[in-house]
């Protein structure tokens, strides 16, 4: 049994993440897919005959290709074909071309697989290496949600520079009726409408895109989501509109209104609600972002011919590190020289610092003494107690809970249901004699109204909340279920009353 877990940047709601795992539970031999959508990746467990390219693949094919690193290593004059089969024993490797002067380019999936990770192995088959180059590592999930929340910010800000005078000149003169003889004698009703036109489609074109981009895709694979909807309802509204504008005459009489206003406000408001959302995640990420801060960048490490400093990213077990006084520990090890005590509180909360020999364990985090000490490299990467406590809390902030389950199955219909709707209304409202326009506004307001972008968000944003408020507070949530059933504890119990009610230690 193997386990993986990939990076998916495609994710955006609930039915995305309901996706992404069918597509991997369809693979022969995927015993557990589980997708996270907050932290924009997902886990799998798989045997034989599943592998991990193959899952990659099927990922692409449902629309959600993973995020790809890539490192080159030189490794002399070992066997090239020892070499190959060693890399790709790795969890997450996807691809190894082995050249024939002694290098290795190795394709994997981001965030999984390190450059350490990938020395040790060749180190398990007493094989020396050095790395050449490497993809630099993913930010952590804090950091790109943050980045998320300043990219939607601009968005947002600029889509709703350019909808500012599409929304002044459509519903301006309703709600100042002398306003539209004034605009009028000045621009004319062409002028009015081309000034729309323009404006809506830059809107549209650039803050606009990503409904595009994601949406038709997703529309043309037969399996529509919610930026589907606002990609169908926009370009809806945009297209007969601009059919008004570029060739009226082919429209009846009577069928000349626009409806720019609707394509660029619904575009503005779903994306101040995406970046809404986007700073809750942020805020709730706070907790990660403090743990992420206590791991080092780089670390002294001791070699024959002196003492070199080394991103931490490429530090193998059995290095010894030179740790000085007041200096945080870079990963896991072993002391080896030295006696000294180290600040342990972000792993155990006591503040009294722990006495630290040669044979003793020291933790990547913590904080040394005034002594300088000198460690031998145990754990590196994922395998290391800080990264283990890290992803602990970004797979609490994005596990499902049971009625998840539920939002799932209905947002899996809830599209095709809605766009079928859709289709109804202009058929029955046209039927019924209300014209062409009125019956293309009515489909188009039931695609908008009927978005269930709150349905799919609501319950996990709540659980990224919530989560994130206990991590700070040191409370850790393994179990979706258990958070549930939560909600409906009335007492709780301690065995160190006097510590939690008085503030004191007994």
């Amino acid at each position: 049994m193997a386990s993986t877990s990939f990076i998916v940047e495609g994710m955006h709601c609930g039915a995305c993440t309901g996706r992404v795992e069918r597509a991997l539970q369809a693979e022969a031999g995927v015993t557990l897919a589980a997708a996270n959508l907050m932290a924009r990746s997902v886990r799998v467990e798989f045997e034989a005959p599943a592998r991990a390219e193959a899952l990659a693949e099927a990922l692409a094919r449902a629309g959600y290709p993973i995020a790809q690193a890539e490192t080159c290593l030189a490794f002399g004059t070992a066997d090239p074909g020892q070499v190959a089969a060693a890399l790709q024993a790795a969890p997450g490797v996807l691809s190894v071309a082995v050249a024939p002067e002694g290098t290795a380019r190795v394709t994997y999936a981001q965030g999984m697989v390190a450059p350490s990770e990938l020395l040790r192995r060749l180190v398990g088959i007493d094989v020396q290496a050095r790395v050449i180059s490497a993809t630099p590592a993913p930010a952590p999930v804090a950091e790109r949600q943050a980045a998320e929340a300043a990219r939607l910010k601009r968005q947002v800000l600029l889509s709703a520079l350019l909808t500012a005078p599409v929304f002044f000149l459509a519903m301006g003169p309703h709600l100042y009726p002398p306003l539209h003889h004034s605009l009028a004698r000045l621009i004319g009703e062409d002028g009015m409408q081309t000034v729309q036109f323009l404006f809506t489609t830059l809107v549209l074109a650039f803050p606009g895109r990503v409904f595009l981009r994601l949406g038709l895709p997703a529309l043309a694979r037969l399996a529509p989501e919610m930026n589907s909807l606002v990609a169908l309802g926009a370009l809806a509204a945009w297209g007969y509109s601009a059919l008004v504008v570029l060739v009226p005459q082919i429209l009846p009489p009577g069928t000349f209104d626009v409806y720019f206003e609707a394509a660029a406000v619904i575009v503005t408001l779903i994306l101040l609600g995406r970046w809404l959302e986007a700073r809750a995640k942020g805020q709730a990420g706070e907790a990660i972002s403090r743990l992420v801060a206590l791991r080092p960048a780089t670390a002294r490490v001791l070699r024959p011919g002196g003492t070199v400093e080394l991103p931490v990213e490429e530090l193998a077990p059995g290095d010894l590190v030179d740790l000085a006084p007041g200096g945080r520990v870079a990963v896991d090890g072993i002391v080896t020289e030295g006696h000294g005590f180290i600040d342990e509180s972000m792993l155990t909360g006591e503040p009294v610092p722990v006495e630290k020999t040669p044979g003793q364990p020291v933790t990547g985090g913590t904080v040394n003494g005034t002594s300088a000490l000198v460690f031998r490299v145990t754990a590196t990467g994922a395998d290391t107690v800080l990264s283990r406590i890290i992803a602990l809390v970004e797979a609490a902030q994005g596990q499902k809970l049971p009625v998840q389950a539920l939002v799932d199955r209905v947002t899996r219909v809830f599209v095709p249901v809605v766009m079928a709707l859709s289709t109804l209304t202009v058929a029955v409202w046209f039927a019924l004699g209300q014209g062409l326009a009125p019956s293309l506004v009515a489909a188009i307001s039931v695609m908008i109204i009927a978005c269930p972008c709150a349905m799919g968000l609501a319950t996990p944003v709540s659980i990224l909340v919530g989560t994130g408020r206990g991590a700070e507070l040191g409370l850790l949530f393994r179990r979706g279920d258990a958070l549930q059933r939560l909600a409906a504890v009335k007492t709780l119990a301690f065995d160190k009353t006097g510590t939690l009610t008085e503030g004191a230690r007994r």
